[in-house]
């Protein structure tokens, strides 16, 4: 099986029952990823794997630290035994930096899974901040400011979003402008 059904398919099995809002958003960031694919060139195939695994960490049985990027990546890397790079962009999609310096976690993360290139960690926000929970596209203010409010002030996740708008926004743009000059 190729990486990308293989993903698809570890993502249906953590997800779907568990927490099937979660399945529902990772099936429109994995379909997502596949319409901007052809910016990526050779790593495409990661970026879409990844897109469909990204938020395997909030699985209830694969929660360990709390921040689902670094369950997520652990998990994918060590019981899953999937490629580096997708370890990597799941470890440190949507600005997981600032989440993890907030919880204390910055350097595991770091050391474990160095984030990948700039186009590469563009390209999965892109995908994530541009999805609704249920799938659908929406603008990346509209993702963050439901984000905000699904969590609520003060929460960390809250915080560390907030901190990261200017970041996700700047993401979101980059792509964007890529995909225009396509």
């Amino acid at each position: 099986m190729d990486q990308i059904g293989r993903a698809r398919d570890l993502a249906r099995l953590v997800l779907a029952e568990s927490i099937p809002r979660r399945w529902v958003h990772s099936q429109g960031v994995g379909r997502k990823a596949e319409s901007i694919a052809h910016l990526i060139g050779d790593d495409a195939s990661a970026l879409v794997a990844a897109a469909w695994l990204h938020d395997v960490g909030y699985a209830p049985d694969l929660v360990v630290t709390g921040m689902h990027q670094l369950d997520g990546a652990r998990y994918l890397r060590d019981v899953a035994g999937l490629d580096d790079l997708v370890c990597r962009l799941v470890a440190n999609h949507s600005c997981a930096h600032v989440e993890g310096r907030n919880r204390g976690l910055v350097e595991q993360l770091g050391n474990e899974f160095p984030p990948a290139d700039e186009v590469l960690s563009d390209a999965i926000t892109f995908a994530d901040m541009t999805t609704s929970p249920d799938g659908e596209p929406v603008e990346v203010e509209w993702r963050l400011a439901e984000i905000l409010s699904r969590y609520g002030d003060g929460d960390l996740v809250a915080e560390s979003i907030r901190e990261a708008s200017p970041l996700i926004i700047g993401s979101v743009r980059r792509i964007s402008a890529r995909l225009m000059a396509n």
